[in-house]
């Protein structure tokens, strides 16, 4: 099989909603047909934690695995998987000094960060994108996009959405909402694809993501 296409998630702080996307992500693009991983760079392994609270009668829609070893090894992790997946996303830890983050980069085909609308998490994105910017000055093929989550509806947060639109990387068109879906497929194991009705407006959200990065990773959606 062909090298996988990497897709790294990062953030410099917690609560961006970083396990939260890549999860989401990797559902919408299995019901797409999409062979796809997630390796949990995170310490706090809150994807495999997420994946191991499934039901063994429905199981998380993709494997996800840690990384056994030193952050070097991820290049052999990564082109291990692509014998059986076409996408392997990087959940990586809420840190962009950590060794782990600096080699999920550096693997990537595309980084996306996600960013809460709120002044504090606009703070922490400049480093983010400090670092993915020097990245790309080597890495010329490494696409990146900043990702709204857990988007609120008040003026506020369309302020700060507004704001966002002066960083030097572009900002995805589609963003997550601030949603009880998103929490309750956690506590099942699985995505918001699972949970119904109750998840229907949340599934449209992830579908649109999940348009946009097949777009910018270059496969057919």
């Amino acid at each position: 099989m062909a090298k996988p296409k990497v897709v790294t998630v990062l953030s410099q702080k917690g609560g961006a909603g970083k396990s939260t996307l890549t999860m989401q992500l990797a559902g919408g693009l299995a019901r797409r047909g999409k062979g796809v991983a997630i390796i949990d760079l995170d310490p706090q392994e809150t994807a495999l934690r997420w994946a191991h609270s499934a039901s063994p009668d429905a199981p998380f829609p993709a494997p996800v695995r840690p990384l056994d070893g030193d952050p070097a090894v991820l290049p052999q992790a990564v082109k291990a998987l692509g014998r059986e997946v076409g996408v392997v996303l990087l959940d990586c830890p809420p840190s962009i000094e950590h060794p782990a983050t600096l080699a999920a980069l550096q693997a990537a085909d595309l980084a996306l960060v996600p960013v809460v609308p709120s002044p504090a998490d606009l703070w922490s994105t400049k480093g983010v994108e400090r670092l993915i910017l020097q990245v790309q000055a080597s890495r010329k093929g490494l696409k990146a996009a900043l990702v709204p989550n857990r988007v609120l509806r008040t003026n506020l947060a369309w302020d700060v959405l507004e704001v966002m639109r002066d960083f030097t990387l572009p900002v995805l068109g589609a963003s997550l909402s601030q949603r009880n879906a998103f929490a309750q497929s956690a506590v099942i194991g699985g995505t918001v694809y699972q949970l119904g009705r109750t998840g229907a407006e949340a599934a449209r959200e992830v579908d649109k993501l999940v348009a946009e990065v097949l777009k910018l990773i270059g496969e057919k959606a």
